[in-house]
C-alpha cells in the first residue's frame, strides 16, 4: 500500500484535516514527507494512529496522556503493565469526577425540590442558598 494525501487520510480516519494538522503540531503524529508538489505524503499506518487517538479521547484521555499512551505503544517489546497503570489512573480520575457530579446533582436536586417555582424572587430558596456566606 502506498502513501496518501491529508484529505484521504482524514476521510479514512473519519477526522478533519485541521485535526490532523493540529496533532502534527502537538507531536501526536509525525510530520509527513512532502511530495515535489508540496502535498503531504502520509503513510497508511497514520490512520490507525488517528483512530487510536480518537478512541482514547472518547475515553477521556487528554492529549498529553494520549502522547504517553502512544509512547508506550511504540515500545511493543515492553510489558503491558504501563498501559494498565495509565488506564487505572484515568479510571480513578473518572470515578472521582462521577462522585463530584453526584454530590453536585444531590445539592441541585435539593434546591430545585425546595423551590415552588412561583412567587417573589426575593423568597426563592435557590437564590437564598446561593447568596448565603460559605460556612467554612
Amino acid at each position: 500500500m502506498g502513501s496518501f494525501t491529508i484529505g484521504r487520510i482524514a476521510k479514512l480516519a473519519d477526522t478533519s484535516i485541521d485535526t490532523i494538522r493540529y496533532y502534527e503540531r502537538e507531536g501526536l503524529i509525525s510530520s509527513p514527507a512532502r511530495r515535489a508538489s508540496g502535498y503531504r505524503d502520509y503513510p497508511p499506518d497514520v490512520v490507525g494512529r488517528l483512530q487510536f487517538i480518537r478512541r482514547a479521547k472518547d475515553l477521556g484521555f487528554t492529549l498529553s496522556e494520549i502522547a504517553e499512551l502512544l509512547t508506550l505503544t511504540s515500545q511493543a517489546e515492553r510489558d503491558m503493565a504501563g498501559m494498565k497503570v495509565a488506564a487505572e489512573a484515568k479510571l480513578g480520575l473518572v470515578e472521582d469526577k462521577i462522585r463530584e457530579l453526584q454530590r453536585i446533582r444531590k445539592g441541585l436536586k435539593r434546591l430545585v425540590d425546595a423551590c415552588p417555582g412561583h412567587g417573589a424572587l426575593s423568597t426563592c430558596p435557590i437564590v437564598n442558598a446561593l447568596s448565603q456566606e460559605s460556612k467554612s
